[in-house]
């Protein structure tokens, strides 16, 4: 492949969609009360769930290192790569991005990075989209473009049973997590600008999971779609989002990915979690 596309381990695709698109995954590290691991290749969601559930808890992540996304990109123009096009977790979430970018900036102009905004399918879709552009002959800067328009088009939201694991990592605010567990409440985010946000509150994992669908359909307007679902531990949550889902969008629908979340979102999210993300396909016209 004339450009190669490198992602990291939070894009949470498919293995199947990995092995075709020949694409190069890069692991975050994640700390389980002590014991430390890569994401998806030491660490997989049944441990965090394991530990989340537990008395004692210590759960942390940390980003690749810069020379790790260096012998990365060394490798992959060693093996024949004219480009590659580097997309990641947002960078309001992880300094993955900046590694990414340290890494680039010794390698030289030859690495483009970008920014996915999201996480999860989030930046599964923006992947796939470089990798398809890759793969059809385009040159680094329109597989990097492919990325970036891609990411405008794609939107996340997702349900927690409960933000104290947001808060305790650090991703949202003391505020926003006192908000969210007054009165029982259930707390529905997004990521607007790469930053989680409380987007909505309900009662109840059921009307947890219905809001979803509705904000997936507001969000999706009038264009065809692409859907990412994503859980932990919850599978059949995961499961009533995608009927409904398909109900809802008909002939509209086009692909459909579900995959358990990972280790990291785990440690942050909790088990419970339900996430739906919307790829707005552009108009054939």
């Amino acid at each position: 492949m004339p450009v190669a596309v490198v992602t990291d381990s939070t894009a949470y695709l498919p293995p199947e969609l990995v092995q075709v698109h020949r694409l190069t995954v890069v692991p975050l590290t994640v700390v389980l009360n002590g014991a430390e691991g890569l994401e998806g290749v030491e660490v997989f969601p049944a441990d965090a769930t394991r530990v989340l559930g537990g008395r004692r808890v210590s759960v942390s992540t940390s980003r690749p290192a810069p020379e790790q996304f260096a012998r990365t990109y060394r490798e992959l123009l060693a093996a024949g790569a004219d480009g590659i096009v580097s997309v990641h977790l947002s960078a309001e979430l992880s300094g993955t991005v900046e590694a990414a970018r340290l890494a680039a900036a010794e390698i030289g102009d030859r690495v483009e990075v970008v920014d996915s905004r999201s996480t999860g399918m989030g930046l599964g879709f923006p992947v796939l989209a470089a990798a398809r552009a890759a793969e059809a002959g385009a040159d680094l800067v329109a597989v990097r473009e492919a990325a970036t328009a891609t990411v405008g088009r794609t939107t996340i939201f997702f349900y927690v049973d409960t933000l104290e694991f947001l808060r305790r990592g650090g991703r949202i605010n003391a505020a926003e997590a006192l908000l969210g567990t007054a009165l029982s409440v259930k707390p529905i985010m997004h990521m607007p600008d790469g930053a989680i946000v409380l987007r909505d509150k309900v009662r109840t994992a059921s009307r947890g999971v219905a809001r979803l669908v509705d904000l997936a359909v507001e969000a999706a307007g009038d264009a065809d779609v692409d859907l990412g679902v994503h859980h932990l531990a919850a599978p059949q949550r995961a499961e009533q989002l995608v009927e409904a889902l398909t109900d809802r969008f008909g002939d509209r629908l086009h692909d459909t990915y579900v995959s358990e979340a990972g280790a990291v979102v785990a440690a942050h999210a909790g088990p419970g979690l339900a996430s739906v993300v919307v790829h707005r396909r552009p108009d054939p016209a």
